[in-house]
């Protein structure tokens, strides 16, 4: 591989940053291009084109997919340095401790409730929690879905019943 890019990393190089004008960018593209020759090289013959023909094609290949990407993504605009974001509105009552929280979920069921400890108190990721309590990795999704869906749920009755919800607020 050596050999090749050594041999032809001009050649790729100069394809590449005919289409890419970010210097990283162009990097990491030239980078996958190689690795792509490297797992094509089988289907490389001899009587069809030249290496250097071989190389050419997929590089002006991959620099085309990559540019064809690069114009279906959504133009991002830097936020700028300093900016005056406003401060976040404070409503009060609105604000629930962690205790006060697990407390309101208490009418949950027993099951919801351990796996709700295990996804968000343990930090444990869905299939962890279906190693741990031998449930099949779809019910552990599914059952945490609907606790959350009832959590919502709770949590919206209860604060209307506190007067807390702002769209009961008129």
């Amino acid at each position: 591989m050596d050999a090749c890019i050594e041999a032809h990393g001009g050649l790729v190089w100069s394809i590449v940053l005919k289409r890419v004008r970010d210097r990283s960018a162009a990097e990491d593209l030239t980078q996958e291009i190689f690795t792509e020759i490297w797992k094509t090289s089988g289907r490389y013959d001899p009587s069809i084109a030249s290496e250097s023909g071989f190389i050419a094609m997929i590089a002006r290949r991959r620099a085309i997919d990559w540019s064809r990407k690069q114009q279906r993504l959504p133009e991002m605009e830097s936020l700028p340095e300093k900016a005056d974001f406003p401060a976040p509105v404070e409503t009060p009552g609105l604000a629930m401790d962690r205790d006060s929280l697990w407390k309101a979920l208490e009418s949950l069921p027993d099951e919801t409730r351990k796996l709700f400890t295990l996804h968000f108190e343990q930090g444990l990721t869905h299939s962890e929690i279906a190693e741990s309590t031998g449930l099949p990795l779809g019910s552990v999704k599914t059952r945490l879905r609907r606790g959350l869906l009832e959590a919502r749920a709770l949590l919206g009755r209860l604060g209307d019943r506190l007067n807390l919800n702002p769209e009961s607020r008129s």
